[in-house]
């Protein structure tokens, strides 16, 4: 598996791809902290980056599918899919390997962002006057989302061999999981709406990013990564069928 990872990071910083990615994402990140008179970290008046967490599921839902593409997609279409699936190594290896290249680049994306904490930390009146618990538990739920986004777009990948129609499908994909349940849930009242909303991302995101890390969040991303990762796993044995 860390050929494989390897391999597909490599790759990543030998094309424009890893350097569009982490640019965009901080390009736009830093419009809506910085920049924008709605959204600014200067103009609120509060020391937080509420901002930052609230933008970057959105922007995350289309560069993360922009990294998983081409995982499989590519392999089918030059048809060096079979090469590769006729190595010393299992299906689970290769899937895993692609996943933490892809799930990698994303976090790499995220990490120059601690610049914006240390800058807020600095501006902070008195100094140092931010919630870091709640900042901390945020990055860990920006880093779980990337990881289910990066898990759906390695399925999208996988069932089809046109790296557009993998990037159309995963963006849908990362936008029902996340968003799609909350805005189901709003047309429903008391119990059944809440039930309906801890269905999607967004609830146990929101949790996390209060600071407080729930078991009960933990294992609903763990277990929507590792069933995207299974069902990734069918789609390539059914070559078998």
């Amino acid at each position: 598996m860390y050929a494989i990872l390897r391999k597909e990071f490599n790759s990543f910083l030998n094309s424009p791809v890893a350097y569009v990615v982490i640019g965009v994402f901080l390009v736009a990140t830093g419009l809506f902290v910085w920049v924008f008179p709605d959204s600014s970290v200067l103009d609120y008046g509060f020391a937080d980056l509420q901002t930052l967490f609230n933008m970057a599921p959105w922007i995350f839902l289309f560069l993360i599918p922009a990294i998983t593409m081409r995982t499989f997609a590519e392999e089918k279409k030059a048809g060096t899919i079979e090469l590769l699936l006729t190595r010393p190594l299992t299906d689970s290896q290769i899937i895993g390997g692609k996943y933490l290249a892809c799930l990698l680049l994303a976090l790499l994306a995220l990490l120059p962002t601690l610049l914006y904490y240390y800058s807020v930390y600095k501006l902070g009146n008195p100094e140092g006057n931010i919630d870091s618990a709640a900042t901390v538990g945020s990055y860990i739920g920006l880093a779980l989302l990337a990881a289910v986004f990066a898990a759906i777009g390695i399925f999208a990948s996988a069932i089809t061999r046109d790296q557009i129609i993998a990037f159309l499908v995963a963006v849908v994909g990362c936008f029902l999981v996340y968003s799609g349940f909350d805005s189901l849930a709003s047309v429903f009242d008391g119990a059944p709406a809440y039930y309906i909303s801890q269905l999607g991302i967004a609830a146990h995101y929101r949790d996390i990013s209060k600071g407080l890390i729930d078991s009960r969040d933990l294992t609903y991303f763990l277990s929507l990564i590792i069933g995207l990762l299974l069902a990734t796993k069918l789609v390539l044995q059914s070559r078998n069928w």
